[in-house]
């Protein structure tokens, strides 16, 4: 399975999108500084992935998502009360 996330820095309540084939992990790659993207705003939350089957489905996901702004706003609006806590 692949899976498209979206994890949000308790610090400073930035989002950050990406993908992975194992979720926890890359999730634990992120709290421990080792991508230089988020290395900042440590540490994250996950809150929300969506999984697929197909590694290119998971990349075109991840790509709507960062590269379009109708899609990346629908999506905070649905996780309107995940992303408040």
């Amino acid at each position: 399975m692949y899976y498209v996330y979206v994890i949000k820095s308790e610090k400073t309540s930035n989002l950050y999108i990406g993908y992975t084939n194992d979720l926890k992990a890359r999730l634990n790659q992120h709290n421990m500084g080792y991508s230089q993207a988020t290395k900042a705003h440590i540490p994250y939350k996950l809150v929300y992935y969506e999984a697929y089957k197909a590694k290119p489905d998971a990349i075109a996901r991840e790509q709507k998502l960062k590269h379009f702004k109708q899609g990346y706003s629908r999506l905070k609006e649905r996780l309107k009360f995940s992303l408040a806590e």
